[in-house]
């Protein structure tokens, strides 16, 4: 029994009569016949009595049928949702990102990308990057996007992309190093810093750069992560040097509103992100999509800030 037979002896139901069936599903009368026939070989017992031209079904071909339609309406069913995903306008992704990107950016890119794709459903979730490492790792998450500091280690469970950058200095609009080109470690010597805690990457570089210049870096604010750091900058209160996607989520959602000026700093401080795939497990079309998608949209929009 298979498919074909059955899709053959639905007709033949729906119809009562061979001709008639062979004229719906475009075959000719004889192949519906073998057909039927070799359904009822298959089963070992016949599912018409025939009187004359007539078909009468047995009892058993209305079971029959019954099953047969639901088989045959959920292959269908499963042929449109595979076709779908091929398009990838079904599916389903689970992201997981760093604080940040997930605040502001990341949902903004998502909700672009599903516009013209009611039937995916996106989970995001928020984490630091040491523990998206760890999700991707355990296949919790297709996608995971943090820290490149982070995305070196485990590389036999996850795959890693790394988009490089450099930071940026942020400082209050009504600073009088808000006229300069770039910022320089100098300019700000003395002036009191926002930065993330020691544990991070970015605090040695910073510490790196003052020193090379010979200037006292002055810590006054530290933080987890970049964006509570945008509430000290707007007060007066500090300068900080951050990462261009921290920039680029403050001035959009604050946009005319804005009380901050990202400059270039020097000496450089470097940065980077990893967008992170579980490497045991393939990415459906749609996920490899989203992430070549995001990773376009990412090197963009760095390219952009920095300018």
């Amino acid at each position: 029994m298979n498919l074909q037979q059955l899709a053959v002896f639905r007709e033949i139901m729906k119809t009562g009569s061979v001709s008639h069936a062979a004229r719906n599903l475009h075959r000719t009368q004889p192949a519906v016949s073998a057909s039927l026939k070799a359904l009822e070989d298959d089963l070992g017992m016949p599912l018409f009595l025939r009187e004359g031209r007539r078909l009468i079904p047995v009892p058993e071909a209305h079971y029959l049928l019954s099953e047969a339609s639901s088989i045959l309406d959920r292959v269908k069913m499963v042929e449109q949702n595979l076709s779908n995903m091929r398009d990838q306008v079904q599916g389903s992704l689970s992201i997981v990102a760093m604080p940040g990107p997930s605040s502001y950016l990341l949902p903004e890119f998502i909700s672009n990308f599903i516009e013209d794709k009611p039937q995916v459903k996106v989970t995001l979730a928020t984490r630091s990057s040491p523990q998206i490492l760890n999700l991707i790792a355990a296949q919790s998450f297709d996608i995971g996007f943090c820290d490149a500091a982070v995305g070196t280690e485990q590389d036999v469970l996850s795959h890693n992309t790394t988009i490089p950058c450099t930071c940026l200095c942020a400082v209050p609009k009504t600073s009088a190093l808000a006229n300069k080109k770039v910022i320089h470690a100098k300019d700000l010597d003395g002036v009191p810093m926002g930065v993330l805690q020691p544990s991070h990457s970015t605090f040695e570089a910073t510490k790196t750069a003052f020193q090379s210049s010979d200037a006292h870096f002055d810590i006054r604010i530290d933080t987890q992560y970049f964006l509570p750091l945008f509430h000290f900058v707007e007060a007066g209160q500090i300068c900080a040097v951050v990462d261009a996607l921290s920039a680029v989520s403050y001035q959009r959602s604050r946009g005319d509103a804005s009380k901050i000026v990202f400059l270039p700093f020097e000496p450089t401080v470097p940065f980077g992100y990893s967008i992170l795939v579980p490497h045991q497990r393939p990415l459906s079309r749609l996920a490899s999509s989203f992430v070549s998608s995001w990773q376009n949209w990412v090197e963009q929009t760095i390219n952009q800030s920095i300018r």
